[in-house]
């Protein structure tokens, strides 16, 4: 069009110079890479996951940072014993840090109480997450792992259009039920085009203190099959262990040896 001043955002017409609408944040040239944490439903041991591999991260010498985008639902502040709430130094939003060095973000330390329930919908949602990465003071960060809400829903997909994932790594459990729901996840992230970095088997077995058995108390795992069948080279397992729960619930989350479970896949996500 003659009279166009190429502003699109503010204009109505339809032309073959429209410019299609950017879905992503702002960039955040310090964060070098950033992966996503989801699962099919709740109950898994996402948030779980998602602070063992900032562990194992960390530990390996990476600088760890945390995005809890469990906006309505948030745990990760309590698994590190962490209560404060976030202050801003008038330019950006400092986020919490961790005994280990590990940054967080979540929206259990923005407010006066974190029994206070978020009964917001999913526009409002989308623009905490939004400040969560472009107004928090997040440094050079060589791995930030970001807690998602289960299922496909609102946050989900702000998730995968607005951050520069480098990919995802999904939580799942032994039963069926839950492999059938997971396959949505991977179906999700196959249209978003986003890569599968992984699969971690949560409570997986239990092994006996005794006499060191390991018992399927969901049933036998079909872990190894789902990731053949969809091309996932890395793998882990979490044995259910009642001292780490504990751990959870007290923050100290750091001080648990769970992390050697999450070895491999931490090591392949160095090596990526």
């Amino acid at each position: 069009m003659s009279n166009c001043n190429h502003d699109c955002e503010h204009c109505g017409s339809s032309c073959g110079e429209r410019k299609a609408e950017s879905l992503m944040f702002a960039p955040n040239p310090g964060v070098k890479n950033v992966i996503g944490v989801v699962s099919g439903k709740g109950g898994v041991g996402k948030s779980l996951v998602t602070g063992l591999l900032a562990c194992a991260m960390n530990a390996k010498g990476c600088r760890t940072a945390i995005l809890d985008a469990d906006i309505t639902g948030p745990s990760i502040p309590r698994m590190f014993g962490i209560k404060d709430a976030v202050l801003s130094d008038g330019r950006k939003i400092q986020p919490a840090v961790s005994k280990n060095g590990t940054k967080l973000i979540s929206m259990n330390l923005c407010l006066p109480d974190e029994t206070q329930p978020v009964v917001w919908r999913g526009p409002v949602l989308g623009g905490v997450l939004q400040q969560f990465w472009e107004e928090v003071d997040w440094g050079i960060t060589d791995f930030m792992f970001v807690d998602m809400p289960p299922g496909t829903g609102d946050v989900p997909l702000t998730v995968f259009q607005s951050l520069p994932l480098k990919g995802i790594v999904i939580v799942t459990t032994p039963q069926e039920l839950v492999g059938m729901i997971v396959r949505k996840a991977l179906n999700m992230a196959a249209i978003m085009k986003i890569p599968v970095l992984g699969i971690v088997e949560n409570m997986a077995y239990f092994e006996c203190p005794d006499c060191g058995k390991k018992h399927y108390i969901f049933g036998q795992s079909h872990l190894d099959a789902a990731a053949a069948e969809n091309g996932i080279k890395s793998t882990a397992r979490l044995p259910i262990m009642p001292g780490l729960a504990e751990m959870c619930d007290t923050g100290r989350i750091e001080e648990s040896d769970a992390v050697k479970y999450l070895e491999g896949l931490a090591s392949s996500l160095v090596n990526m």
